[in-house]
């Protein structure tokens, strides 16, 4: 929006001719969102406490983790405010992909709103219905995918990030591969919040190196010379990925050990939301599985530990998610969440890599 109205001066003045680059916006819009969300942390925070929005804590948890009771919670609303205004003023709002990935963290956000508030309303760990949750998402991930899939033309194959030229042709079931991918995403990434600052650093990791692969993917001269599919607009997402990743700094600089204030399920939801959005909309569905491999193996665990006590009546970790079994190890807080940062590093080290093995 802003960024239509400088360019519209170029004529006049060359200078305003820099807003038509997409690398130049990306960077303006880190430090505006960055800058929303560190110069608003403080008050919103207090505006928490003041509603007594403070967070419950599960009693079958680690026995250290309630000195964090009453800690104020759904400071993820925070982080949406600071990715939807430098969206809105640095981005190309008429792109289909920019509002599809909005409309998905903005959807799952409410969410997440709800199941928190009836989290502070029943003063106890039990939100929304498991299976209620999972049918909202599900409808809301299914209409972007429809709009994705009919709306933007985007091609039903599915891409390998290790072969080059190979894919499968999902046809229609695409619209149902990529509903599981922003479901699964976002799930994951709610089971990895559960330390300080533990799944906001993946979440900024997988965001900035999403906003790299759209930068490519929607330049036709890189895209090709790297033989990756290229997708029309797609370009406009780094400014969304760019945003959610300076969100979530200034959000650390009071969610970081011993945190000032948590995300609930309204930023872990939409963040997760969004970060499947991307990589369904930059054809890196398959590459997420690494990239985001904390939030994979922290989702596996919970699968492994409900499946085996099922079946077996056996637990295969001290407690998941599988943080919580290395806090019972004697792990520290710290070097538990620290310990996945570097892992989290490592992977998307590791996904920009495979850019040459295509």
């Amino acid at each position: 929006m802003l960024y239509q109205l400088l360019y519209s001066f170029h004529d006049k003045f060359s200078v305003f001719n820099v807003f038509k680059y997409q690398t130049f916006r990306t960077f303006i819009a880190f430090l505006s969102a960055f800058l929303f969300c560190w110069l608003l942390g403080p008050q919103f925070i207090r505006r928490l406490q003041s509603k007594q929005l403070k967070q419950i804590i599960r009693e079958d948890g680690p026995q250290s983790h309630m000195v964090k009771q009453g800690t104020p919670t759904m400071g993820g609303a925070l982080i949406l405010i600071s990715i939807f205004l430098p969206v809105i003023l640095w981005a190309d709002i008429q792109n289909v992909l920019v509002w599809s990935a909005l409309l998905i963290c903005a959807g799952f956000g409410l969410i997440g709103y709800v199941d928190d508030y009836l989290k502070l309303s029943k003063k106890n760990t039990a939100g929304l219905k498991g299976r209620t949750r999972l049918l909202l998402e599900f409808l809301l991930a299914g209409l972007v995918s429809v709009i994705i899939y009919r709306v933007n033309d985007m091609k039903g194959t599915l891409d390998f990030p290790f072969f080059k030229g190979h894919g499968i042709e999902l046809g229609p079931f695409y619209i149902l591969f990529s509903m599981l991918v922003i479901v699964g995403t976002a799930n994951a990434v709610n089971l990895t919040d559960g330390l300080d600052g533990l799944a906001i650093v993946p979440v900024m990791i997988n965001a900035v190196t999403l906003a790299i692969l759209a930068y490519i993917c929607g330049n036709a001269k890189i895209a090709g010379y790297l033989q990756v599919p290229h997708v029309v607009g797609a370009g406009e997402l780094a400014i969304v990925g760019s945003s959610v990743a300076a969100a979530g700094l200034g959000f650390l600089w009071y969610n970081t050990y011993p945190a000032q204030v948590f995300m609930g399920d309204v930023g872990s939801l939409s963040l997760g939301g969004i970060l499947g959005t991307i990589a369904v909309l930059t054809k890196n569905e398959i590459l997420m599985i690494f990239l985001g491999g904390i939030f994979v193996m922290e989702a596996l665990s919970v699968i492994i530990q409900v499946a085996s006590f099922k079946l077996t009546g056996k637990r295969v970790f001290k407690m998941a998610p599988i943080h919580h079994h290395f806090e019972l190890k004697g792990w520290p807080e710290p070097k538990v969440i620290v310990r996945f940062w570097i892992i989290s590093v490592l992977l998307a080290i590791f996904s920009l890599s495979t850019l040459k093995l295509r």
